[in-house]
């Protein structure tokens, strides 16, 4: 398991925490939406922050380990909107046949 890196740290805004909280308290969402929103609220490194550990979110919120490291990750390098978004849409262009 690759230990969590500097980089790879969520530390939420006050707004964006708002936003998560809003987003969960309304609960009119997609599923992976609302779940990805509970895990950042949980894994935030910030002032005010639980900042729990990425097995522990994983054993509350019956996810995989790596999945918090691409959702981590993905938050620090795209934001929190990307991280929220419940399908990646692929940079790859293929070919027509």
């Amino acid at each position: 398991m690759r230990g969590k890196s500097k980089k790879d740290r969520v530390t939420l805004t006050a707004e964006e925490r708002a936003e998560l909280e809003s987003l969960l308290s309304r609960g009119k969402a997609d599923v992976r939406c609302l779940k990805h929103a509970q895990i950042l609220l949980m894994a935030d490194e910030a002032d005010d922050g639980p900042g729990w550990s990425d097995v522990r979110i994983a054993e509350a919120f019956h996810a995989g380990v790596a999945t918090l490291e691409r959702l981590r990750q993905r938050f620090v390098e795209e934001g929190l909107q990307a991280a929220l978004r419940t399908y990646r849409t692929g940079t790859r262009t293929y070919e027509r046949k």
